[in-house]
């Protein structure tokens, strides 16, 4: 009779593996001793936890590729909800964020961390991400007025990715969207005709969103709804990155 198997234990030649996968940092604070815990955005696999061990010994390879902003090819491994990194991978092509554009774009993390949902996959949002990022390189230390359309134009493709956009040619009560009314958002309803311009948005401009190509223009107006929309998602709790823009302005 032979002898029975000893029961196999699992290792890391068992857990899931993900090779190459494209990625960008949203967040990374130090972890333990010597590792980095990174939430990460990825294209096939949406917001991830990695832990990046050694990541914290002066001159390692990982610390100095690790960097926000900057398109990685990551690999990881690991069953559970935090995965193991195994190899990273810079990509470059994209020039460090400085000065109101780095904000801009940790304002984009931070509405990322707040409202994606680990481990669900948003190609699209991912690549509406990655466009935002490279707009918002390019702009001087100082730049004010291009900043608005990179961030509406995110934040709509945000609310649309993850089902939160309205129809926009039409009210929630199922009325269409007349272009010389305006328009405000009601949480828990929709959109709904408004008396007051003020926090409201022209009808005209909800149209040519759902035209699918607004101007500068149209997205500068959009911004009280969105602005609505994301701080219906949000709730209670404030977004750290848009107090400190706000507050920017004012000096």
């Amino acid at each position: 009779m032979p002898a029975p198997r000893k029961p196999r234990v699992k290792g890391k030649a068992d857990a899931p593996r993900v090779d190459a996968q494209p990625a960008l940092v949203l967040h990374q604070y130090p972890y333990r001793e010597t590792s980095r815990l990174l939430e990460v955005f990825t294209r096939d696999h949406g917001r991830v936890a990695i832990v990046a061990r050694g990541a914290q010994r002066h001159g390692s390879q990982a610390r100095a590729v690790l960097l926000n902003f900057q398109p990685l090819l990551l690999s990881w491994f690991g069953a559970g909800e935090v995965k193991t990194l195994h190899a990273a991978e810079w990509q470059g092509g994209v020039p460090q964020l400085t000065g109101q554009p780095l904000l801009c774009g940790f304002y984009l993390n931070e509405l990322l961390l707040r409202l994606l949902p680990r481990e669900s996959p948003q190609p699209a949002l991912f690549a509406a991400y990655f466009d935002a990022v490279r707009a918002l390189c390019v702009l001087p230390r100082t730049a004010s007025g291009e900043l608005e359309p990179i961030l509406r134009s995110f934040e709509l493709s945000l609310l649309a990715c993850l089902g939160y956009a309205p129809d926009w040619r039409f009210t929630a009560d199922g009325q269409p969207v007349m272009p010389n009314r305006h328009y405000g958002f009601v949480p828990g309803l929709g959109l709904m005709p408004s008396t007051a311009p003020s926090g409201a948005c022209p009808g005209e401009t909800l149209l040519a969103l759902a035209q699918g190509h607004p101007t500068g223009h149209a997205l500068a107006q959009v911004k009280p709804l969105t602005r609505q929309m994301i701080g219906s998602l949000i709730g209670d709790g404030p977004l750290h990155t848009r107090q400190l823009l706000i507050d920017l302005q004012r000096l």
